[in-house]
């Protein structure tokens, strides 16, 4: 697989963690990074993620794939500039979110050169200093819409993917939005929730914070992701995120129902049909 010379939009978790793992498998050419943070310019350039940091335009131009790893909200205003800028370039993307940056595009004359992808790991930590080695290895990566990208655009997306240890999956846009948004949104959701909910009992009873094990730790973590991330996110895939936070609002009033009438046969009969997504998660 020919090396390309990479361009980097935002090098932090993501833009770093790819920057790690494209030029340990030897795909880079060089990468450049794009960072409007000088404090993380300075950082990926001391960890040695990116060879040099540039101004768009001449990143744009002095590179053959240019990857966008900034918040959906900006992403979205930025990704038709781009393309007004490429010539041969691959532009694809690590936004939890493709519908609304699908339809920003769709008119677009060099649509073609884009590739819209998710891949599906992040850590609840952000900038440069929290790039992780081999981050995306056995994680899952989505291509949506790809029938709109030219074809040498997809093959050589596919194939950096594969290369950095990731499988593919290919669906639309209205599809991945709905799916990430049971799977990932309504889980940051929940956690920032249940960390505010802590928090106001902190306030009583500070043992609470002593006490908590590792089981509160796994389920509240997500609450430390950084919220001009998840904003964006929750505004751009808005009806989806209603519609499962509905659905859990309506499974936590049974939990309170049960308790509520001491209904503990039927509170067993839930926990066991939970119990029933280690079918899916191992």
């Amino acid at each position: 697989m020919e090396r390309k010379r990479i361009a980097i939009v935002g090098v932090g978790l993501i833009g770093g963690s790819l920057a790690l793992q494209l030029n340990e498998k030897g795909l880079a050419a060089g990468i450049v990074g794009v960072e409007a943070n000088p404090d993380h310019a300075a950082k990926a350039l001391e960890m040695g993620l990116v060879d040099e940091v540039l101004p768009l335009e001449q990143a744009i131009e002095e590179s053959d794939v240019v990857i966008l790893c900034i918040p959906v909200d900006k992403m979205t205003g930025l990704l038709p500039k781009v393309l007004d800028r490429v010539s041969h370039q691959i532009v694809l993307d690590a936004g939890s979110t493709k519908g609304q940056l699908i339809d920003a595009v769709k008119e677009h004359p060099r649509r073609g050169r884009y590739v819209a992808s998710h891949p599906m790991w992040g850590t609840e930590y952000s900038g440069p200093a929290a790039a992780v080695k081999h981050a995306f290895e056995n994680k899952a990566v989505v291509l949506c819409n790809a029938a709109e990208s030219d074809a040498d655009a997809v093959s050589w997306v596919k194939n950096a993917f594969q290369k950095i240890g990731m499988h593919l999956l290919e669906m639309n846009a209205h599809d991945h939005d709905l799916h990430a948004a049971y799977v990932s949104h309504i889980s940051h959701i929940t956690s920032f929730a249940l960390a505010n909910t802590v928090l106001e009992k902190e306030r009583e009873d500070q043992a609470i914070f002593e006490l908590a094990s590792g089981g509160f730790e796994s389920t509240v973590r997500l609450a430390k992701s950084n919220p001009s991330m998840w904003v964006p996110i929750f505004m751009q895939n808005r009806e989806n995120v209603l519609d499962v936070l509905n659905e859990h609002i309506t499974q936590l009033r049974k939990f309170k129902a049960c308790l509520e009438k001491e209904n503990y046969a039927y509170l067993q009969e839930l926990i066991e049909n939970a119990n029933r997504i280690s079918r899916i998660i191992k």
